[in-house]
């Protein structure tokens, strides 16, 4: 589907706004017109048939009183178009926006793996702005121009055929030169869309990482990289002003003089003519109506390079919308025990590429499998397939023997929570960031979870306590305090099978004791995996995986393990020994 009639689907939500919008412009545009017919009449009816030097002012005063009475209304009737334009310009936007945020989200996570979170923003925030701008701003001007220019043609050719022929010339060098205007200004267009992306991106990233950035002396280096984005997007961005000022300003002001110049020859053979039909009066009329006739074909002219702004960011907007979606399966997990299993599971990010290595686990309910391997050995990918991020390239993963698969994600994750090593907080409240304004979760049960998690009397210090409020990521609180409460909104939910992601990787050793000590009420009744970065958080698991290069070389007891001396023996000898 072309994205001229994916824009018109768009529109069509709010044709009854667009539609009134249409009518009040129409006759917008008529009462615009009327104007040079009374000055017309003026001229011819009462001053030039004057006799004797004497005007009658009075109905000159009426006809006056009609000209600004009709400048009134159509004061008025463009007022109201502009409202209604607006509106529903806004409307479509704001539909355009809440689908494309909610597509995205249906998204699979390996969408995002390649593409920065900056590239996302922009299509959702800058592109569709730039698309409100062809609904309320574009569309109107190009709607009253072609309204304008038909009238007025039609107007010359019943006062002047020479003249309306002359005029009607000038319409087929307006709309070639749209055609060509588009062909050349696309790629400048293009590459100023990506570039603003790419800025974005690198914003997001270096306001994110910006501890690091300095930390580390980098200012100088991302400030070259962002000046070299930068600069090409302004190289890009002034063809295009130089394209619409040799159209603007040059391009029509040549146009507009032609025409007057071979106008002023017409109306001197006429009156140099025996046979003089032009009047006065007439001669004003014909040349306010040219005069007018630029009006709107300026005003389309300057409007191209949002329009082919406009339509390079409806590209990328239905680009993104056109993106794959994962498939939404029908039936629905209603209940959960919490029995785990993996069989024979091998999986890779890309299809010849395997980080998963036949894996067999079974988990009971209510029993603790710790996950332990260097980096880049599967711990996380393992997750990743229990949460449902990914899916197996081979074998298949079950929940009290239904394969995930084929269960909605939606169902399946209500019964599961996860603790990450870097908790992501949003804005709002602690409380907020535990309940996620879920109405199922009350404060009563907020505070209790980071009671059980030993939370509540560290988050005391806070002047709010549980009301305190919370900035950007959480960073104006400790660590600890924010795995705390992200470990609180895993418990919160209640979940059967719970998943901590190296969860006291980053936390002093005070919290993490007071997470240790919690972890051993809190798994009851919970199948729970551990990836564990302290091997002395995994102690006491039913089973420890051991992981190398995606496959499992170990697995055991804490107790089996060390007496077997392999190495998951080594691996605590050695953070014993440092400790």
């Amino acid at each position: 589907m072309s994205t001229t009639k994916r824009l018109y689907l768009e529109a069509k939500k709010e044709k009854t706004l667009f539609i009134i919008g249409f009518i009040i412009l129409f006759f917008a545009v008529i009462m615009e017109l009327i104007g040079p017919v009374i000055g017309m009449y003026i001229i011819d009816h009462h001053i030039k048939t004057a006799t004797e030097g004497i005007i009658n002012m009075q109905p000159i005063f009426l006809l006056l009183a009609v000209y600004f009475i009709i400048a009134i209304i159509y004061a008025i009737l463009s007022y109201y178009q502009t409202i209604y334009f607006q509106t529903a310009g806004s409307n479509v936007i704001k539909h355009l926006r809440t689908n494309l945020f909610s597509h995205i989200q249906k998204l699979p996570i390996k969408f995002f793996d390649n593409l920065p979170a900056g590239k996302v923003v922009a299509r959702i925030t800058n592109d569709t702005q730039t698309i409100l701008e062809l609904f309320t701003v574009m569309l109107p001007t190009y709607i009253a121009g072609i309204t304008n220019i038909v009238g007025i043609i039609a107007v010359i050719f019943y006062f002047n055929v020479k003249v309306g022929l002359l005029a009607l010339i000038v319409v087929p060098l307006l709309f070639g030169w749209l055609l060509i205007y588009r062909k050349i200004s696309d790629k400048y267009n293009n590459i100023v869309r990506e570039r603003n992306s790419d800025m974005n991106a690198m914003l997001n990233e270096s306001i994110n990482g910006m501890t690091i950035i300095q930390a580390f002396n980098q200012e100088e280096k991302i400030q070259q990289e962002f000046n070299q984005l930068n600069e090409e997007y302004l190289k890009n961005y002034s063809k295009i002003i130089q394209l619409d000022s040799f159209t603007s300003h040059n391009l029509m002001g040549t146009i507009r003089s032609f025409v007057f110049l071979v106008m002023i020859y017409i109306f001197g053979q006429t009156f140099l003519s025996d046979e003089a039909t032009l009047t006065a009066g007439m001669m004003y009329i014909l040349v306010d109506y040219l005069t007018r006739l630029f009006n709107p074909m300026f005003n389309m002219v300057n409007q191209l390079s949002v329009l082919e702004q406009a339509r390079v960011s409806s590209n990328r907007v239905f680009e993104m919308m056109d993106e794959t979606t994962e498939v939404q399966e029908d039936k629905i997990m209603t209940g959960c025990a919490g029995h785990v299993k993996f069989e024979d599971v091998s999986f890779g990010y890309k299809p010849d590429e395997l980080v998963l290595r036949n894996i067999n686990i079974d988990a009971l309910p209510g029993e603790t499998i710790g996950l332990v391997g260097h980096t880049g050995s599967g711990k996380s990918s393992i997750m990743n397939l229990l949460f449902r991020f990914y899916d197996p390239t081979t074998g298949r993963i079950t929940i009290d023997g239904i394969d995930t698969t084929t269960v909605t994600k939606q169902s399946m994750r209500q019964f599961m929570g996860i603790v990450l090593q870097d908790p992501y907080l949003y804005s709002g409240t602690i409380l907020s960031n535990i309940t996620l304004n879920d109405p199922k979760i009350t404060r009563e049960m907020a505070i209790d979870a980071l009671e059980r998690v030993g939370g509540y009397r560290v988050l005391q210090s806070l002047e709010n306590g549980i009301d305190t409020e919370v900035v950007e990521r959480g960073s104006t609180l400790s660590s600890g305090q924010r795995q705390l409460i992200s470990f609180a909104r895993a418990l919160a939910f209640n979940p059967k099978i719970l998943i901590l992601d190296e969860a006291t990787a980053s936390i002093d050793s005070e919290t993490e004791s007071v997470i240790q000590q919690a972890m051993d009420v809190l798994k009851e009744g919970r199948t729970t995996f551990i990836i564990a970065h302290r091997l002395s958080t995994i102690k006491h698991a039913d089973e420890i995986i051991v992981l190398d290069k995606g496959e499992i070389i170990e697995r055991g007891t804490h107790d089996i393990l060390v007496e077997k001396g392999d190495t998951y023996a080594k691996m605590y000898a050695l953070q014993s020994g440092v400790k």
